[in-house]
């Protein structure tokens, strides 16, 4: 009689039953089609019909089915004979219930196959005596409980065998997994299990009923042991995602003569494919070329049942050549595809695809093989994609604290490279910064904090962000540092910081260095020699809190690059820092200096990540091919102050010959004086910049708060209409902070005559009106050790000229006194109120024509 669940779809299934059960004899068929479950799918499989005898003739058939593609061997045969003369002698109640028989017992240990029954839930198995023999269990020392079976299994495959002891709802109703034991002896032997599960009608498991076999193809050769140790060390020393994937290639595709290897790491509910090879979109097939994205494709999981069921079952699929399966899967291995789950306690982290083109078997020593790579496989994926996560959170902690791009120059070129340590996090505490003072004046500035953790980044970015803030505002750079060193002290922390901090006036080449415990700076010259330059130093940020650094002045000539480097660079295990300096310094010389980025990278050399982070700062200085000329007023506070600045702004245009936007830039600095004159107290500077055809307008004054436009102004307002106008006849304006106080700006474009142009000869006025006759200008004469250029108004002196104000914290407390003969009547708010000219006097001339008397240079306080 056919077995449950198994309907014979075709005449010769049929007959061959019939012909077994009349003529006694068992028959065995290849292929033979069934129905399958689902209406519309049917397979073919081999048939075997064994008759059951008994005395007064036959009692029925017993049918066995056989896998699909695999017939039955002679050992089979042979074997179900035996076990079809048992069923009938069970039948014929000839033989004990109670216990097997012993021709049944006796084929099963001739086949090395052991049998077991369990009910889900109790704890208890019932087996045979071949099964004890399997495991090494004596005949009297078995309790019937599944803990002591599961004692002689390895810890790794616990899990596995829990789920056929503890089947759910969702279990499939048939099982296949291979495990491994360890005997009394300490033999290690491999076990396959076969099983089925008996389920109730309310889809509850019921019953597990299963067969062992002893796989004795599975004990390893000294080649599979040599693969598998080299397997286990390459993924031991994986450290990324990305290195367990060249890890699987090498151990996959060439050693089982594959053609493809894809493995791709579960993420919540979607495949992100981490390896595929080849890597030609062209070897896959067209719904992963849909998914491409950038380097690999999305995997359509959703498309791809197949990955599905073996991502929930966590169990390995092998499909021959011909098999069907989706689209999503059908050019991976038309010859063979072998879907391999990767576990990780208790979950599947990923998947890895094995495909061959030509048809492939599967033989048994494979199979274990592909097993045993998954496991491994599985936990070096999940320790890799820890790491990949805590390294992404440690470089974009990193990057958020180093500057995204540093700052474009005039007169030279900056660039920057950071390495983060060999060990633990990639975010330590190395820092460089490059700040960008004025128009012709930048800072730079690296430091160090101890140790390289989460904790050192904190203070580092802490640090970082307390130089710039300092830098901005003025300072120069011995109280930066000092302000620095103060901040730290007061964090209370025991990591203490070194820094070096230089500023650099790009027009001149001067440079200001301090140096707080750190390396210090080296410079490669024109002519290609190096030299270490000798910074005094001072203690470490956050040693003590009255801590004095000292400044060291340096000229660069054009050409000459500065290096500040960290300790990581020149410092390690196996290395002096002399000697790493000098190593440092023959590498700058033979650097080239035309690409700052390639001398950067040379410096840094091919050792790839060291102990320690290594932070590294260049700045090739070329010096300025267009110097800025500059000329600068310091307003007094008198009711015609804003009259004075008008005509020391139209004295400088005229010597630089800008006459087109003379009147705009009148405008704007009469506005910019008046509000620093009625909405600040202390001192107020006006300055002038022209360089090519731009000029920049600022105004200095002590208040730190920044100008606002007013929200409404209407017809009937008798101010609020200055930053307006600033606004409208400016290209661009703003605030920046400065030392005790704030600067506001404005730039506008500008056009100049060209000099090698003739200039138009004025024409000759008509008769009648008057020509007025030319005034001739009294020579100035400088005073000793002061020059200046005739024509430019521009100051070579350092010190803008400031006089008598040279103090602005002096100066910011009180009124500057008038010049004798002078009365100041109170503070001049409105521009419009101040005495104009006699219109007889050019207005742009001041007063006091006698040349006798003293006189004030343009760049000087105090009115002229």
């Amino acid at each position: 009689m056919p077995s449950p669940g198994v309907a014979p779809g075709a005449a010769d299934g049929a007959g061959a039953i019939a012909k077994a059960f009349r003529t006694g004899r068992a028959l065995w068929l290849g292929d033979v089609v069934f129905a399958g479950r689902e209406e519309g799918r049917a397979f073919a499989a081999p048939l075997g019909a064994l008759p059951l005898g008994a005395a007064g003739g036959w009692l029925g058939c017993l049918v066995v089915v056989g896998e699909a593609g695999e017939g039955f061997g002679a050992e089979q045969r042979e074997f179900l004979e035996r076990y079809a003369e048992a069923v009938a002698g069970r039948l014929r109640g000839e033989a004990d219930r109670c216990a097997p028989s012993p021709l049944l017992d006796s084929a099963l240990r001739a086949m090395g196959v052991g049998s077991f029954a369990l009910a889900p839930g109790t704890g208890l198995v019932e087996t045979d005596q071949a099964l004890l023999e399997l495991v090494g269990i004596p005949e009297n020392g078995f309790d019937g409980k599944t803990d002591t079976l599961l004692s002689y299994s390895v810890p790794e495959d616990v899990p596995a065998l829990m789920s056929v002891i503890e089947p759910s709802a969702q279990t499939p109703g048939r099982r296949e997994l291979e495990f491994r034991i360890r005997r009394p002896t300490g033999e290690l032997c491999w076990l396959r299990l076969n099983c089925r599960v008996c389920k109730g009608p309310d889809g509850a498991p019921e019953r597990v009923l299963g067969v062992v076999t002893a796989a004795p193809v599975l004990r390893r050769s000294a080649s599979d042991v040599a693969r598998i140790q080299w397997l286990t060390a390459a993924l031991d020393d994986a450290v990324t995602v990305r290195d367990v994937s060249r890890v699987v290639v090498a151990a996959l595709r060439e050693p089982l003569d594959a053609d493809r290897v894809a493995l791709a790491e579960l993420l919540e509910d979607r495949l992100a494919v981490t390896v595929l090879d080849p890597p030609g979109a062209g070897a896959w097939p067209d719904l992963w070329r849909a998914e491409w994205r950038s380097e690999w494709p999305d995997a359509p999981v959703a498309a791809l049942p197949t990955l599905q069921a073996a991502l929930r079952d966590g169990r390995m699929s092998l499909w021959p050549a011909g098999a069907v399966l989706e689209p999503g899967l059908e050019g991976i291995g038309p010859g063979g595809l072998a879907v391999l789950p990767l576990p990780a306690k208790s979950r599947v982290t990923g998947v890895c695809l094995v495909g061959w083109d030509a048809p492939h078997e599967f033989a048994p020593e494979e199979r274990a093989l592909l097993t045993a790579t998954a496991g491994l496989v599985g936990q070096a994926l999940k320790r890799a994609h820890a790491y990949d996560a805590e390294q992404e959170l440690a470089t974009m902690l990193q990057r958020s604290l180093l500057p995204r791009r540093l700052p474009r120059l005039p007169g030279g070129t900056a660039v920057a490279r950071y390495l983060p340590a060999r060990r633990g996090l990639q975010v330590g505490g190395d820092w460089y910064d490059v700040i960008a003072l004025s128009e012709a004046k930048v800072a730079l500035v690296i430091g160090d904090v101890q140790g390289h953790s989460a904790g050192a980044a904190t203070i580092m970015g802490q640090m970082r962000t307390a130089v710039r803030a300092y830098a901005v505002e003025g300072h120069p750079p011995d109280v930066v540092v000092g302000h620095a060193n103060r901040l730290l002290v007061g964090m209370e922390t025991d990591l203490f910081a070194t820094c070096c901090y230089v500023e650099l006036d790009m027009e001149e080449g001067n440079a200001l260095f301090v140096r707080a415990g750190h390396l210090s700076p080296l410079v490669r010259l024109p002519d290609g020699g190096t030299e270490e330059i000798a910074v005094e130093g001072g203690l470490p940020l956050g040693v003590l809190a009255d801590a004095e650094f000292p400044l060291t002045a340096l000229a660069l000539a054009p050409g000459s690059v500065l290096a500040l480097v960290t300790d990581g660079l020149v410092e390690s295990a196996d290395l002096q820092v002399d000697e790493g300096m000098r190593l440092v310094r023959e590498a700058l010389a033979a650097a080239d200096p035309s690409d700052p980025g390639r001398m950067a990278d040379e410096l840094l050399g091919d050792a790839g990540r060291r102990e320690d982070d290594v932070a590294l700062l260049l700045l090739r200085y070329d010096g300025m091919r267009i110097r800025p000329v500059r000329a600068g007023w310091v307003v007094w506070r008198l009711p015609d102050a804003v009259m004075h600045a008008r005509r020391f702004s139209a004295r400088t245009l005229r010597s630089w010959d800008v006459v087109a936007e003379a009147d705009t830039v009148l405008l704007v600095v009469s506005e910019l004086v008046t509000n620093a004159l009625v909405h600040t107290q202390g001192a107020v500077r006006v300055d002038l910049t022209l360089a090519a055809d731009r000029l920049r307008v600022t105004v200095n004054d002590s208040s730190p708060r920044a100008p606002a436009k007013p929200v409404v102004v209407d017809w009937e307002a008798t101010g609020g209409r200055g930053l307006f106008l600033v606004e409208a006849m400016s290209t661009a304006w703003g605030s920046v902070p400065v030392g005790g106080g704030k600067q506001v700006w404005s730039e506008i474009v500008v056009s100049r005559p060209d000099p090698e142009e003739e200039p138009e000869s004025a024409p000759e006025p008509e008769p009648g009106q008057g020509a007025e006759p030319p005034r001739v200008e009294p020579e100035r004469v400088p005073e000793p050790g002061r020059t200046w250029e005739r024509g430019w108004g521009l100051v070579r002196d350092r010190s803008w000229g400031m006089g008598r104000n040279r103090d602005r914290n002096k100066g910011r407390d009180r009124t500057p006194d008038p010049p004798p003969g002078r009365r100041i009547h109170g503070r001049h708010r409105d521009r419009d109120q101040s005495p104009d000219p006699p219109p007889s006097r050019n207005p742009d001339r001041s007063p006091d024509r006698n040349p006798g008397r003293g006189r004030t240079r343009p760049d000087e306080g105090g009115p002229p």
